[in-house]
């Protein structure tokens, strides 16, 4: 994580361009859910069964997990169970170098989150995003702004310069408009698909039934990630899964309706297995690695309710923090409300996002699965104060603010030693100094000034 998140959110607020963009584009995100709910009988009755899929599937985690690697098995795939992020990149650039190195990538924060094309790229491999906004981003040596929608923080101007500087297209010919720009990325990306060794994707759902990987996508290139090359990569975040196909039509109907508002994406494409005998299409070989990274420990712990966030982007799309600062103000791949939790549970660093909210609650109204975010962001404040007298600190203010008394001698104390207080200090390392005036209002009144 570069820089502190004061430095970064200062930069990105600063950023009119920035903001006009995210704005734009989060406006529409919420217009757009606002209708695709709409279009639904009960939708706060699906969300509140969509909480309580979620919870039987963490419930049943261990047990389910077992149950899915066994059906890979048995169809004739291969399991990785990967506890840390360079297990998983181990594995699958193990993978990819013995099937040729050539690999094409669809769409898939768990990769990110491991730093998957990173250790591709050390170890040799030639990695391409296929994804149309990944794709830019990795020309452009950037990080996903949006979990959705990667290129958030750009527009199609931006994004030709990109294909001009790095993709070798002619400023001339190419007009920055999204229909050329699409025109570009697709006879640009068609030879790698067909050139590709491995496919590498995540998976939106897994089923634990029937062993199948669910890949919900609004561009082609995940169906083509899974069916050309010879070898198909997945990877797991191991709490993505969903006991059978009742659980899963419950999630897609709420899927896309939260993220994009469209009734089904242009894409949800089921994966079983590798390709059997007498199947034209799909791979020779199906890879899972189920990765934990820290998962585990959430599981078993008070921010266990995180683990089934199904990474729909609604709650960065109402979030008036996100809303001024984009994504990469937050320094890890999830950002938003989400994020503000993931960040500090998942990576070094970050704990300081859980401020980095107004505790609003607009993104628990907006999730699928009534995550309590704000609680969450609470919960990980407090675990922030525990050792350095914080708790003990505000305790302290609270008791000396429940009578006049006590409030009037804590704040003329304050009017002539604020700064040498040591939780002013700390309030003030990160916020504007408070200022306390020297002629309080009530002292003002009783003299007649006002």
């Amino acid at each position: 994580m570069e820089g502190t998140l004061r430095g970064r959110t200062a930069a990105a607020v600063a950023d009119t361009e920035l903001h006009g963009r995210v704005t734009a584009a989060v406006d529409r995100f919420v217009a757009k859910r606002t209708e695709g709910l709409a279009g639904l009988e009960d939708a706060d009755g699906l969300r509140r069964a969509a909480r309580a899929v979620k919870a039987d599937v963490l419930a049943r985690l261990p047990d389910l997990l077992e149950q899915f690697a066994d059906r890979v098995l048995a169809d004739g795939g291969h399991v990785c169970w990967a506890p840390t992020a360079a297990d998983a990149s181990r594995y699958v650039t193990d993978v990819a170098a013995a099937a040729g190195g050539r690999v094409v990538k669809s769409k898939s924060m768990a990769a990110e989150e491991i730093g998957l094309n990173d250790t591709l790229a050390a170890a040799g491999c030639e990695v391409v995003e296929t994804d149309l906004g990944e794709w830019v981003i990795q020309l452009a040596g950037e990080t996903p702004s949006h979990i959705i929608i990667p290129a958030l923080h750009r527009d199609r101007h931006t994004i030709k310069d990109v294909l001009v500087a790095e993709a070798g297209a002619d400023p001339a010919e190419l007009e920055a408009s999204p229909e050329a720009i699409t025109r570009f990325a697709r006879a640009a990306l068609r030879p790698r698909f067909l050139d590709a060794d491995v496919g590498v994707t995540g998976a939106n759902f897994a089923v634990a039934e029937t062993g199948s990987i669910v890949l919900v996508t609004n561009e082609g290139n995940g169906r083509l990630a899974t069916s050309l090359p010879r070898v198909h990569v997945v990877v797991l975040g191991m709490e993505r899964l969903v006991a059978d196909w009742a659980q899963l039509d419950l999630m897609i109907n709420l899927l896309a309706r939260s993220a994009s508002g469209q009734p089904l994406s242009s894409y949800t494409s089921i994966t079983t297995g590798p390709r059997r005998p007498g199947e034209a299409d799909g791979p020779d070989e199906l890879h899972v690695v189920i990765l934990d990274n820290g998962r585990s420990d959430l599981l078993a712990g008070e921010f266990h309710e995180m683990l089934g966030c199904i990474r729909c982007g609604a709650c960065l799309n109402v979030c008036p923090v996100f809303r001024q600062t984009g994504g990469h103000a937050y320094g890890w791949v999830y950002s938003g409300p989400m994020g503000a939790v993931l960040t500090p549970l998942l990576a070094e660093g970050g704990g300081d996002l859980s401020d980095a909210s107004t505790l609003c609650g607009a993104c628990m109204d907006a999730c699928p699965v009534q995550i309590p975010l704000q609680d969450l962001l609470l919960a990980l404040r407090r675990d922030r104060e525990k050792g350095v007298g914080g708790r003990a600190a505000w305790a302290a203010w609270a008791t000396a603010w429940s009578s006049p008394r006590g409030y009037r001698t804590s704040t003329a104390a304050g009017r002539w030693g604020a700064g040498l207080s040591p939780l002013a200090r700390r309030w003030s390392a990160d916020r504007t100094p408070l200022q306390p005036v020297r002629r309080p209002f009530h002292t003002r009144w009783k003299a007649g000034d006002v």
